[in-house]
């Protein structure tokens, strides 16, 4: 993150920084009123911060902090890559399968984790020799399975990549391949949603759970009310979302417009799903 600067190049500043009365506190001597919590610091207060009526304030910050450090990197846009935590790469067992049926699905979706790697490949590259790896950087959940292929195919054309993680009890630790300059923790899912879709210039989405359908409508619900530009929202597995999600059928039944299905569109392997982008944005 920035360090804190002086008013002007010689040094100056009329008030002492908060990193110093930090500092400063630490050498203050203990007594019933030093050791008391009313006595903290607001800012360097944990419970204070972590308290019912800070809950605003800690959304800003989340909001805040990754766009501090997202600004400081340079980074100017984005490829979303979405898919199950779940699945996992070829020749790997299927460590979330809770049955054989689970075992051998999830095994067999491995090939979309080879595909996410290979598609991550090709944006970090393009970003690379275009636009100094500043544009359609891969942004991903920063776990495992899927979102780890993002990552790591970054990672094997030396570029950086971002990991929005989020706290939870399971499934959700950084992976190794994320840059760790650009790797959060959230607290909060709406905040971390925002930031998916801030620096968006495409959505790749693969298969998954409910966390990856989430974040598909989400996207697709912004863009349909045009609350968003639109962008390229790529499906990986044009067999496994039509037996899963009938859009046909919304379109049927009126409850989306029949071209809101032109917002959609499928690829089976990253070739496909990258020329979709090149064509979206004409390069």
């Amino acid at each position: 993150m920035a360090q804190e600067t002086p008013r002007d190049q010689n040094g100056w500043d009329p008030f002492p920084s908060s990193q110093r009365d930090k500092q400063d506190v630490k050498a203050i001597p203990a007594t019933p009123q030093t050791r008391s919590p009313t006595y903290r610091l607001a800012f360097d207060d944990a419970d204070f911060l972590s308290s019912e009526a800070l809950r605003g304030v800690r959304l800003q910050l989340e909001l805040m902090k990754p766009e501090m450090a997202l600004n400081e990197a340079g980074i100017l846009s984005t490829v979303i890559l979405f898919g199950g935590a779940r699945i996992p790469e070829p020749g790997a067992e299927a460590w979330a399968a809770r049955n054989p049926e689970q075992k051998r699905n999830l095994e067999a979706n491995s090939r979309y984790y080879e595909e996410a790697r290979r598609f991550a490949r090709f944006a970090s590259q393009h970003s690379a020799d275009t636009h100094g790896g500043k544009e359609f950087v891969i942004v991903t959940g920063g776990g495992p399975g899927v979102m780890e292929a993002g990552n790591r195919g970054a990672a094997d054309v030396g570029a950086v990549s971002i990991g929005l993680n989020i706290t939870l009890p399971h499934e959700q630790a950084p992976n190794p391949y994320t840059t760790p300059e650009l790797s959060f923790n959230f607290h909060y899912f709406a905040i971390r949603k925002m930031h998916f879709l801030l620096r968006a210039k495409a959505m790749a989405i693969f298969p998954g759970g409910f966390g990856t359908l989430d974040e598909l409508f989400e996207g697709l619900t912004l863009i349909q009310t045009r609350r968003m530009q639109r962008i390229p929202v790529i499906l990986f597995g044009e067999e496994f979302w039509r037996r899963v999600i009938n859009f046909e059928a919304l379109a049927k039944e009126g409850t989306i417009a029949p071209s809101d299905l032109e917002l959609i569109t499928f690829a089976d392997t990253a070739e496909d799903g990258w020329q979709a982008i090149r064509d979206f944005y004409a390069f």
